[in-house]
Formats: C-alpha cells, sequence, structure tokens
C-alpha cells in the first residue's frame, strides 16, 4: 500500500471512528456508550449501531443503572449494526467506540462476513480478557484489527 493510499485509509477510518462516537452518544447506559459503524469496500455505510435494550423494552432506571440487569439484557452496539443491516456484511469494515468488540460480538462480526474491525486502543482493566478473546478469534478468522491510538480512550 502506498503511502497516500495508507493516508487516505486512516483519514476514512477517522472519520468512521468519529461517526461511531456520534452514534455511541444515542445510548442511554448511564456508563458506557458503545457505537458501531458499519460500511462496506466503497465506503457506504451500510448500517450503524448503539447499546441499549431491545425495541420495546423500556429503558427503566432500575435495568439502566443495575450492571448485573443490564449485561443480561442490553443489545451490543455491534449486533444491533449487524442486525440493523438486513443482509450479510461480506468484506465489510466494522468501526467501534470507544472499543473494540467483545469476545460473545466478536463471533457474531465473523460470522456476517465483515472482514476489517478498527477500534481505539483500550487498556481498561474491566474487558482486558475479552480484548483478548476477541483477537484471538479475529486473528484466526483472518480479520483485520486496527486499534487506534486516541488518547482518550485510554
Amino acid at each position: 500500500m502506498s503511502d497516500t493510499d495508507k493516508f487516505d485509509r486512516q483519514k476514512w477510518d477517522m472519520r468512521f471512528i468519529e461517526l461511531a462516537k456520534h452514534i455511541a452518544s444515542w445510548s442511554k447506559d448511564p456508563s458506557t456508550q458503545t457505537g458501531a459503524v458499519i460500511v462496506d469496500q466503497r465506503r457506504r455505510i451500510i448500517s450503524v449501531g448503539f447499546n441499549g435494550l431491545a425495541q420495546g423494552v423500556e429503558d427503566r432506571p432500575e435495568r439502566l443503572n443495575n450492571r448485573e440487569i443490564k449485561y443480561k439484557m442490553f443489545v451490543h452496539c455491534e449486533r444491533n449494526a449487524i442486525i440493523f443491516a438486513g443482509h450479510p456484511c461480506d468484506g465489510c469494515i466494522l468501526y467501534t467506540w470507544p472499543f473494540m468488540s467483545c469476545a460473545a460480538c466478536a463471533a457474531m462480526v465473523i460470522q456476517s462476513g465483515i472482514k476489517r474491525v478498527v477500534a481505539p486502543y483500550s487498556e481498561n482493566p474491566r474487558w482486558v480478557e475479552e480484548f483478548k478473546l476477541a483477537t484471538e478469534q479475529f486473528n484466526e478468522a483472518n480479520v483485520e484489527i486496527c486499534l487506534l491510538n486516541i488518547p482518550e480512550c485510554k
């Protein structure tokens, strides 16, 4: 890849990461808002998603503020984006904010046909094991991972 192509790719990666960050702000999660953008190889947006409760399920404070309940009920941003795409995402790129996919979402990303994942690099100790398992799956399935060094995501 030429230097010009690399610069162009980085420019588009940052644009779509910024969009994923914006999409994350739509989440009602009081602790961690996540966003996802899926684009095809021609940089067309295929789908977006943010974390939250399923359609028609009430965003009640006792659900949103209780992690044990929330983790069981929430649909992750990647899953929402894949579901809303409505068709396979063969060869597409997934952008997530503010960190990469968990292990369960990584499996869905792989199954959907996505071939590249871009996310901010995160050292969040709560998610280290999830990120390791997700990375292992992506590597085995030949899904390219690009972790961006964005200071606000450390």
